[in-house]
Parts: C-alpha cells; sequence; structure tokens
C-alpha cells in the first residue's frame, strides 16, 4: 500500500506514528550538533519544512521524549 503524503502536518511524532511518507532529515541533527555552532540560523522559504525541523530536534533532545527512541528507529539518526 502506498504511503499518504501528509501535507501541513508539522509535528513529527504524527507523521511517524501513522506511517505518513517522509524524507529522512535526521542526517541534520548530527551535522548541527557537531558543527558546534553557538548560534543557528535556518533560513528558507516557506513551507520547506522548518518547523517539521524543530519538532524533529525537540523530540530528539527533550527529556519529555526520552522513551520515545522508536520515532527514530531506522532512520538515518538511529
Amino acid at each position: 500500500m502506498a504511503r499518504t503524503v501528509s501535507i501541513g502536518n508539522q509535528d513529527f511524532q504524527a507523521i511517524r506514528k501513522n506511517d505518513y511518507f517522509y524524507i529522512d532529515k535526521t542526517r541534520f541533527i548530527r551535522e548541527w550538533w557537531e558543527s558546534g555552532d553557538s548560534v543557528t540560523l535556518i533560513t528558507r522559504p516557506r513551507r520547506f519544512g522548518k518547523t517539521l525541523n524543530l519538532s524533529m530536534l525537540e523530540q530528539f533532545f527533550s527529556v519529555d521524549y526520552k522513551d520515545r527512541g522508536e520515532l527514530f528507529e531506522g532512520l538515518d539518526i538511529w
């Protein structure tokens, strides 16, 4: 069965939980972490995934999601 493209969904957890089509951008976490920058400015056009990336970062680093490793299972950062 084909995956659904969830247009406008900006919640990483909802996208992974519902198995929506998702292009893996978790490599960004490693690149950002290893860069050691004190400030990061993310400039992209509208509707380019900025909020979804921040949701992904929040759920990767937040203690509120510490037992939710399955969200990242099978992705590049795993």
